[in-house]
């Protein structure tokens, strides 16, 4: 699950994680395919390529990996790469809102896959706009906190172009707009600041709050839609609080 929201955090287990490695670095070899066909092979000169690549080398994804899907997206290997982006949109348990972003060669089978795993997991496929409607497109930068404070990370970033910093816990989370994305990374790395992520999101204006029994159908959903080889990413407006987070993680 993209996104920024604490609750991302329970899934962070390792059994989860090692049977979603080879998913995660499908979705982005596909990113990089996309890039190169939009831009061409040149890092230098098509600046989405150069940072999908970042994201996959950043994920471990394997130079030979890296250096194949680039030649297959900018056509030298005799393939055609042709996928198209479609969002969907999704209401789950307890009043939650979630956006299904997919890229996929096949829009049949994404449509047919997508509404199959909500249908099957309690939700509701949604209207176009009426649940984007509550998210907004932002950078979206997370950092581990370490000894850096809400406001070393402000003074780092504010110049270029960061609107909020958000403080999750145990990580700080950077907002900007999504053209500022590149200028907060630099800021950060000229700053000596490591960081964890960087992606354009959608980012809830509001955040609905779940007891324990609407977690447990939420994580199911977006476990489903997430299994699913055309989706890149889900968004959601769902909170769940640290009582909640705790009583999943023992179970």
């Amino acid at each position: 699950m993209s996104g920024h929201s604490k609750w991302a955090t329970t899934k962070h287990k390792k059994a989860i994680l090692d049977s979603r490695r080879a998913k995660s670095f499908a979705k982005l070899i596909k990113n990089i395919e996309v890039a190169a066909r939009m831009g061409g092979p040149d890092l230098q000169g098509n600046p989405g390529l150069e940072l999908a690549v970042t994201k996959a080398k950043k994920t471990s994804v394997p130079a030979d990996n890296i250096d194949r899907a680039i030649k297959r997206g900018a056509g030298l290997t005799g393939e055609v790469v042709d996928y198209t982006e479609i969002m969907y949109e999704c209401r789950g348990p307890q009043g939650s809102a979630l956006l299904i972003e997919c890229l996929t060669d096949n829009k049949n089978r994404a449509a047919s896959e997508v509404r199959l795993a909500i249908s099957r997991n309690g939700g509701t496929i949604a209207d176009p706009g009426s649940v984007s409607y509550l998210f907004s497109r932002k950078g979206v930068v997370t950092l581990p906190k370490k000894d850096l404070t809400e406001d070393d990370v402000l003074v780092a970033v504010l110049d270029a172009g960061a609107e909020e910093v958000k403080d999750n816990g145990d990580t700080f989370e950077i907002h900007s707009d999504p053209k500022d994305l590149q200028a907060v990374r630099d800021a950060l790395q000229d700053a000596g600041i490591e960081y964890d992520t960087d992606e354009a999101e959608f980012v809830p204006s509001m955040e609905v709050p779940l007891d324990l029994d609407a977690a447990k159908k939420f994580m199911k959903l977006v476990d489903a839609l997430e299994d699913l080889d055309d989706v890149q990413n889900v968004y959601s407006n769902a909170d769940l609080s640290d009582d909640v987070q705790a009583a999943l993680d023992s179970e």
